[in-house]
């Protein structure tokens, strides 16, 4: 009896990912199968363990406390270093959502126990169940697709999946740092923007990723603080200048006071408009 062959699908979000890292080397996704254990071991964490708030959160924390001190030349505050770690976990979290909508239009849904940390190497393990895609997508028959009818279906499938993964770290992180709800929420909003802008001008579709983002963000959509927060300002020789307005503050104030971020709201538009121009001139 001959034997069979079985081959397996390809991940309806391989294609994704794959621009994604070759964008941007310094995040990988791998996808594992459902049989195969969650990674475990030096460098690695699980989302889960961040959000229990205990020793691999320490962990975890001191890459960033050892960053500070050695970049810096002095230790942060307990609940700086607390922020800039929930800030860098949230910046790479959001894009395993945000790059294969913007991309495929495909949403995975990730909760906490689906997904590994490698931080030093920049590696992010998942498993991926189940995803949201649209009735017209050729995905929409595999196993695991959760079919939407439209955009605005889909968009909310975004924001759903990006809560789902980071409500409960934010419970881990959040005593931490010293920071209500609205503020923690901000930290996320500001994650979802500014890391699928910058990596959308990566992939040469910032203006696309732009415009997606607003209809994403529009504000008002609990839980999430604000809007977007894009706004266009004006360089010296008429040129349109974008920006926007962080929901939330880093804290990178209390490591370097007279060294703020180009959206940071402490940061006037003077100085944006001279430091954008400034990088502008250097691309």
């Amino acid at each position: 009896m001959a034997r069979m062959t079985v081959t397996a699908l390809p991940s309806p979000l391989a294609d994704a990912y794959a621009r994604l890292s070759a964008a941007y080397p310094q995040l990988r996704v791998i996808e594992r199968a459902a049989h195969e254990p969650s990674p475990r071991g030096p460098g690695w964490v699980g989302a889960d363990e961040l959000a229990q708030g205990g020793a691999a959160l320490d962990s975890y924390l001191a890459w960033d406390d050892a960053q500070v001190l050695r970049d810096y030349g002095h230790k942060g505050r307990p609940d700086v270093i607390a922020t800039f770690g929930l800030h860098r976990y949230a910046w790479s979290a959001c894009l395993l959502i945000t790059v294969p909508w913007l991309l495929a239009r495909r949403v995975p849904h990730l909760p906490p126990d689906r997904v590994a940390h490698h931080r030093s190497e920049g590696r992010m393990s998942i498993e991926v169940e189940r995803f949201a895609c649209l009735p017209d997508d050729p995905a929409a028959g595999l196993p695991g697709a959760l079919v939407v009818p439209d955009e605005e279906a889909l968009r909310a499938q975004v924001r759903a999946a990006v809560a789902e993964h980071l409500g409960p770290v934010l419970e881990g992180f959040g005593p931490r740092t010293r920071r209500g709800r609205r503020a923690l929420w901000g930290l996320v909003t500001d994650g979802v923007v500014e890391s699928l802008w910058y990596v959308g001008d990566l992939l040469g579709e910032e203006r696309r990723a732009m415009a997606e983002l607003d209809l994403l963000l529009p504000g008002g959509s609990a839980p999430y603080t604000g809007g977007s927060g894009f706004r266009t300002l004006t360089g010296p020789a008429g040129e349109e200048l974008p920006t926007r307005d962080r929901a939330s503050c880093c804290f990178f104030y209390t490591i370097r006071p007279d060294d703020t971020c180009t959206t940071c709201p402490r940061t006037c538009d003077t100085d944006r408009v001279a430091r954008l121009t400034e990088s502008a001139a250097a691309a």
